[in-house]
C-alpha cells in the first residue's frame, strides 16, 4: 500500500502543480485510507479515491467592480464542486487575498468527508475570491458581492449547490450575495446558509462551529472519564469560530486565555470571561478593530505582535491542557506541536480547516493525545447549515434549544463513529483514521451504487 500512496501522490502533484495545501490534504487522507483499501479491494478497483480527488466541476470567473472613488477593480472568483454523491454540493465561500485554486480544492476535498460525517445529505464544495473585504465600505462590499453573484448564480441552487460563509464572508456578505441571487433568479429559495434570522436563517448558525469543536473535545475527554471543567485552553483567531469556542468553554467551566488576529495575539492569564468576550465581539463584529485593543482595555492581559519570519507561533507556547486552533490552515507547525506537548497540552480540537501541518499531526498521534481533526471537530458549522437547509425546505423554524440539541447530538455521533471506526481498523484513539475512513466509506458506497458518473 505504500507504493499505492506514493504513485497516487506523484499523480496528484503532476496534475496539480504548486497546490501544496491540496497535496497535503490528499496525502493525509490517502495514508489513513490504506487501512480500508487493503480490506476492500473493490474501492481500489473502482478507483473511488482517485475520483474523489478530481473535482466534478471547477468554475473560475472574473468579478469586476467599482470602489467608492470610482476606481475599477478585477478579482477572480471560484467555485469548486467536488463531489455530489450524497447530496447537493455544500461548503463556504472565502473572501481573502490568499485565496487561490489550490487552497479552495483542499477545502472542498476536506468538505466531502466532513459533510459525510454529519450524516446529513450534503456533498462537498468550496468557493470564494481573492477580494479582501477588510477596510472596504459596506457599499464597496455590496458592489463586489453583486458582481460575484452575477456569475455564480448560474451554477448554484437549493438542489444543486448551497454555499455558505467562511473567512471574510459573514452576515453582511451573505445578505448581499443572497439579495442579488434573488433578484437574478426571481425566486426565494434556501440557496445559501448563514442567512439573517428574519429571512430564512437558523439560530445557532454563527455559534455552531465553535460550539461543535468544544462539544467534540468534551466527548474525547469523556473517553478518559474527564471533562473540560477547570482546564486552561489556548484559542487562536478572533472571528466567529474563536468567539463561540470561548463562549462554550466558559459555559463548560474551562478557562480560555488567548485570542489572535493577523497582527498578533493576547494572553490573559486570569482568563477570558463573559464580559471580556462581549468586548471582543463588539471589537471584531461591529468596530472591526484589532485584538491588541483587548490588552489596552483589560489589566494583566498582554498583546504580542507575531513576527511572520518566526518558525513558530508563541501563542502555542503557554501552559494549557487544551488547544483550539480556530484561525486558518497550517497555523500549528511541528515546532508549535512540540511546544504544546511540552507545556502539558493533551487535547487538540481543530476549529479551523487543516490548521495543523502533517508534522504536527504526526507528533500529536505519536504522543497519543486526544486529537480531533478539523473534518470531524469543526463539522458543527456545516451540520447546522444542513439544519438550516432542512428548515428552509419545510418552511419552518426551530427554536434555539432544538437546534443546539440537534447540534450536540450530531457532534456526539460524529465523535462516536470516528472512535468506533478507529477501533475497527486497529488504531484505537486515532480520530484522524476514524474520521477519514468513516467519511470515505459513506461516499464510496454511494458512488458505487450510482455507477461510473
Amino acid at each position: 500500500m505504500e507504493k499505492y500512496v506514493s504513485d497516487l501522490m506523484a499523480g496528484v502533484k503532476a496534475k496539480n502543480p504548486g497546490e501544496s495545501e491540496f497535496h497535503q490534504a490528499v496525502q493525509e487522507v490517502a495514508e489513513s485510507l490504506t487501512l480500508v483499501l487493503d480490506r476492500e479491494p473493490r474501492y481500489r478497483k473502482a478507483k473511488i479515491l482517485e475520483r474523489i480527488i478530481e473535482p466534478e466541476r471547477v468554475i473560475m470567473f472574473r468579478a469586476a467592480w467599482q470602489d467608492d472613488k470610482g476606481e475599477l477593480h478585477v478579482n477572480r472568483g471560484f467555485r469548486i464542486q467536488m463531489n455530489s454523491a450524497i447530496g447537493p454540493y455544500k461548503g463556504g465561500l472565502r473572501f481573502h487575498p490568499s485565496v487561490n485554486l489550490g487552497i479552495l480544492k483542499f477545502l472542498a476535498f476536506e468538505q466531502v468527508f466532513k459533510n459525510a460525517l454529519t450524516t446529513l445529505p450534503m456533498g462537498g464544495g468550496k468557493g470564494g475570491s481573492d477580494f479582501d473585504p477588510h477596510g472596504r465600505s459596506d457599499a464597496e462590499v455590496m458592489r463586489f458581492c453583486q458582481a460575484f453573484m452575477c456569475e455564480l448564480f448560474r451554477h448554484i441552487g437549493p438542489d444543486t449547490d448551497v454555499p455558505a460563509g467562511d473567512i471574510g464572508v459573514g452576515a453582511r456578505e451573505i445578505g448581499f450575495l443572497f439579495g442579488m441571487y434573488k433578484k437574478l433568479k426571481d425566486e426565494f429559495t434556501g440557496v445559501m446558509t448563514g442567512k439573517g434570522l428574519t429571512w430564512g436563517g437558523s439560530v445557532i448558525r454563527p455559534e455552531a462551529t465553535g460550539y461543535g469543536a468544544v462539544y467534540f473535545a468534551d466527548e474525547m475527554l469523556k473517553t478518559r472519564k474527564e471533562d473540560l471543567k477547570g482546564k486552561t485552553a489556548l484559542v487562536s483567531g478572533a472571528g466567529n469560530v474563536a468567539q463561540y469556542t470561548v463562549e462554550k468553554l466558559i459555559t463548560l467551566g474551562a478557562k480560555p486565555v488567548t485570542l489572535s488576529d493577523s497582527t498578533g495575539y493576547i494572553y490573559d492569564e486570569q482568563g477570558i470571561d463573559r464580559d471580556k468576550l462581549m468586548f471582543v465581539m463588539d471589537l471584531k463584529n461591529n468596530r472591526r478593530g484589532r485584538i491588541s485593543e483587548y490588552a489596552d482595555k483589560f489589566k494583566g492581559a498582554v498583546f504580542t505582535k507575531v513576527d511572520p519570519k518566526l518558525d513558530y507561533n508563541p501563542l502555542w507556547n503557554h501552559k494549557a491542557e487544551c488547544a483550539f486552533p480556530s484561525a486558518t490552515q497550517n497555523e500549528i507547525n511541528g515546532k508549535d506541536a512540540t511546544n504544546l506537548l511540552r507545556n502539558g497540552c493533551y487535547v487538540v480540537s481543530e476549529g479551523a480547516n487543516m490548521p495543523s501541518t502533517i508534522d504536527a499531526v504526526n507528533q500529536f498521534l505519536d504522543a497519543k493525545i486526544l486529537f480531533g481533526p478539523g473534518k470531524a471537530a469543526n463539522a458543527g458549522g456545516v451540520a447546522t447549515s444542513g439544519l438550516e437547509m432542512a428548515q428552509n425546505s419545510m418552511r419552518i423554524r426551530w427554536t434555539r434549544e432544538e437546534v443546539d440539541a440537534r447540534l450536540f447530538n450530531i457532534m456526539k455521533n460524529i465523535h462516536d463513529v470516528c472512535y468506533r471506526t478507529a477501533e475497527k481498523y486497529g488504531t484505537p484513539g486515532n480520530y484522524v483514521n476514524g474520521a477519514n475512513i468513516a467519511g470515505f466509506t459513506k461516499v464510496a458506497e454511494a458512488m458505487l451504487d450510482q455507477g461510473l458518473v
